[in-house]
C-alpha cells in the first residue's frame, strides 16, 4: 500500500504515537508523517504510506491553525501543558488593542521558538535540553504568517481570544501567544490549538483514528493518491521511449516554459515521480514507479 492518509490526530498523542498506530493498523514498516504536531494539538497530520514516504518533501508547506490564546497567565512551554512561570489577572485588556497589536505578527516575522521544541541546537532537540535543565540560546527564525482572523473574544480576569492563523512551514503558534501576550504587557499563552489545513490536507476530509480502524477492518479504506497529493505541481508527460530513459536516471530534452519542480507522467496517466525543469531540461528528482 503507497499514499497518503489525512488524519486527524487526537488530543494527548504524539505525532510519533500515530504513526506507530498506522503502521500497525495497516500493517506496514514505511510510515511517515509531516508538520509534527505538539501532544496538546489535534487537527490536520498528513501521513505517508509505503514509497510515499519519498515524497513528502514535495508536499506544500502551507498550514493553518484555529488557537485559543489565554492572557495574563505565562508558562514554561508557552501553552497549558507547562508550569506557570507567571499568572496576573489583565481585567482591563480590551479587544482594540489586542487588534492593534495582533497586525504586527502578520507578515514575515522573526521569531523565537519555545524552549521545548523539536529544533535541534548541536545535535540535540531543544526539548531533550529543556528537560536537562541546560539553557541554550534559541535561535530566531524568519517565519511568515499570511493572515490573523479574530474569531472570538471572551473578558474575564484571564481573558481569551479565539484566532484563524494561516501562516508558512515552521511557524510556532505558541510563540506567537507568548509574543502577543509580551506585547500587550500582561503575559500570554496558547491554550488550545487545531490544525485546520496542512501540506494540502484539510480538517473536513480528516479521518480519526477510530474511522480509520473502522475502514480497515471494513476493507474500505483507500490512500490518497501521490497524484492528488501533489496536484499544486505542474504536469510534464513524457513518451514512453523518454519515460524510460528519464526512470534510468537520464536527463532528457523537454520543450516546455515550465521551471523548476513538476510532476511526471507517461502518456498522461501513469505517475513516474518528481522532476526539476530547467533550461530545456527534465532532471530526475525522484523517481516514484520506475517504467519496466
Amino acid at each position: 500500500m503507497q499514499g497518503f492518509l489525512n488524519l486527524n490526530k487526537p488530543f494527548d498523542w504524539t505525532s510519533h504515537d500515530c504513526v506507530a498506530r498506522v503502521r500497525k493498523l495497516l500493517r506496514l514498516k514505511r510510515v511517515g508523517h509531516a508538520g509534527t504536531l505538539d501532544p496538546s494539538a489535534t487537527g490536520v497530520l498528513p501521513i505517508a504510506m509505503g514509497k510515499a514516504t519519498r515524497l513528502l518533501q514535495y508536499l506544500p508547506g502551507e498550514k493553518a491553525y484555529k488557537a485559543t490564546i489565554r492572557f495574563g497567565v505565562r508558562t514554561t512551554t508557552d501553552d497549558l501543558q507547562g508550569e506557570i512561570i507567571a499568572s496576573q489577572p489583565c481585567t482591563n485588556l480590551s479587544l482594540a488593542e489586542i487588534e492593534t497589536a495582533i497586525t504586527q505578527f502578520v507578515g514575515k516575522i522573526e521569531q523565537i521558538p519555545p524552549i521545548y521544541s523539536a529544533i535541534q541546537v548541536d545535535g540535540k532537540r531543544l526539548y531533550d535540553l529543556a528537560r536537562q535543565g541546560e539553557t541554550v540560546e534559541v535561535p530566531v527564525r524568519t517565519v511568515e504568517v499570511f493572515q490573523i482572523d479574530i474569531l472570538d473574544w471572551r473578558e474575564g480576569d484571564f481573558p481569551e481570544l479565539d484566532v484563524a492563523i494561516a501562516c508558512g512551514s515552521g511557524t510556532y503558534i505558541r510563540a506567537i501567544a507568548r509574543d502577543l501576550g509580551s506585547v500587550l504587557n500582561t503575559g500570554g499563552t496558547l491554550a488550545a490549538l487545531t490544525r485546520t489545513q496542512s501540506s494540502g490536507f484539510n480538517l473536513t476530509n480528516s479521518l480519526s483514528l477510530t474511522e480509520l480502524e473502522a475502514q480497515v477492518q471494513a476493507g474500505t479504506f483507500q490512500p490518497v493518491s501521490p497524484d492528488i497529493a501533489l496536484q499544486h505541481l505542474p504536469t510534464v508527460t513524457l513518451s514512453p521511449e523518454l519515460a524510460r530513459k528519464w526512470c534510468q536516471g537520464q536527463k532528457v530534452s523537454l520543450n516546455s516554459d515550465i521551471f523548476g519542480l513538476v510532476r511526471v507522467y507517461e502518456n498522461e496517466t501513469r505517475f513516474l515521480g518528481i522532476g526539476q525543469s530547467q533550461d530545456d531540461l527534465l532532471i530526475p528528482q525522484m523517481v516514484f514507479e520506475p517504467v519496466s
